[in-house]
């Protein structure tokens, strides 16, 4: 056990899950020494830190700032081998996201640093991104916007003729690729809509909502309209390629919210030019930010298009600070890890 007041811990947050708030979440958790450090993200870009992925650049701010620190709670912070060799007193390292890949884990096991994280702070969030893309590409809801309200024009009525009409929910065949934190809601969510849910996920046994599809092809063939919920992993990169889009029913509409590399985006442009499919609807991409020449922006009246915003809400970054703090308070209490990788 660690007496809390001789704990020291450095809130690294950013423009999301703020140092105040991982503050205020430790308050409820144990009396410490609180550092406050303010990093860029998403203001400025993540990216790979000399061997981490997905982290903002400031090692030299970080290690400044661990100085005498014992732990770090942080989203962006990159916990690079130069880091943690800089800061011998560190002994946790709580990420407050799904996976901690601004940490080199190997480094922080050498060292006998406890890495954690927050899993699950999203999943709501990231389904109701979900719905919100699927509602939007199957009724053209930005395309009349945007006509409307950018353009003063009324020729969005257009999507009231029989022929560029949409799609309702109720009754659509509607398939699900994976079926976890986030696609178990999307699909309780649709079928309060009346949708016919189908699912497809090899790994997740015991009862599901909506009905259990052996195949993805099986899948694919029967759905008017699809949505991606796999993790990315090297045998789902490419997932959803040509010949699993050819699959798909004529007019059929892609959803992915989940990771960008899930889709093959050359293919489904090529689907989408052709017409095989009538619209898509993304939030994540095989290169983010997406670039300039991407032949996705070329097909504006046909995809609904978002800069990963699906785990964008207030709600979320308050559990990734609670579930993080709650960490801590139980490091310093000599108990055992809710989530601790190393």
């Amino acid at each position: 056990m660690t007496d809390g007041k001789s704990v020291r811990v450095v809130a690294a947050g950013d423009h999301f899950i703020l140092p105040s708030l991982i503050r205020k979440a430790l308050a409820h958790q144990l009396a410490c020494d609180v550092v406050e450090l303010q990093l860029g993200w998403p203001l400025a870009p993540f990216g790979p830190v000399a061997e981490v992925t997905e982290a903002s650049d400031a090692e030299d701010e970080l290690i400044e700032a661990l100085a005498g620190a014992q732990v770090l709670v942080t989203q962006m912070g990159p916990v690079t081998e130069r880091v943690l060799d800089a800061c011998p007193g560190l002994r946790l390292v709580v990420v407050c996201r799904g996976g901690p890949v601004n940490v080199n884990l190997d480094a922080a096991k050498r060292r006998d640093v406890h890495v954690c994280y927050a899993p699950g702070r999203n999943a709501a969030a990231t389904a109701e991104f979900t719905i919100g893309l699927l509602l939007a590409a199957l009724r053209r809801i930005p395309q009349a916007h945007d006509l409307l309200a950018r353009q003063g024009s009324w020729e969005g009525a257009a999507y009231y003729t029989y022929e560029h009409s949409g799609l309702e929910l109720e009754d659509l065949p509607v398939g699900l690729v994976g079926y976890g934190a986030v696609g178990s809601r999307v699909a309780r969510v649709l079928c309060a809509f009346g949708a016919r849910v189908m699912v497809y996920d090899p790994y997740v046994h015991g009862e599901i909502h909506g009905l259990r599809v052996a195949s993805l092809e099986d899948l694919l063939r029967r759905s008017a309209a699809i949505t991606l919920h796999a993790r990315l992993t090297a045998e789902t990169r490419g997932l959803i390629g040509a010949r699993e889009l050819a699959l798909l029913p004529a007019g059929a509409v892609v959803v992915n919210a989940a990771r960008g590399p899930l889709l093959d985006e050359e293919a489904l442009c090529d689907a989408l030019e052709r017409g095989h499919l009538s619209a898509a609807a993304l939030d994540t991409y095989a290169t983010e930010p997406l670039p300039a020449l991407s032949r996705l922006h070329a097909l504006a009246d046909r995809v609904v298009l978002t800069p990963h915003l699906g785990g964008a809400s207030r709600a979320v970054a308050q559990k990734a600070a609670a579930i993080a703090a709650a960490e801590v308070g139980r490091w310093a209490r000599g108990e055992t890890l809710a989530h601790a990788l190393t």
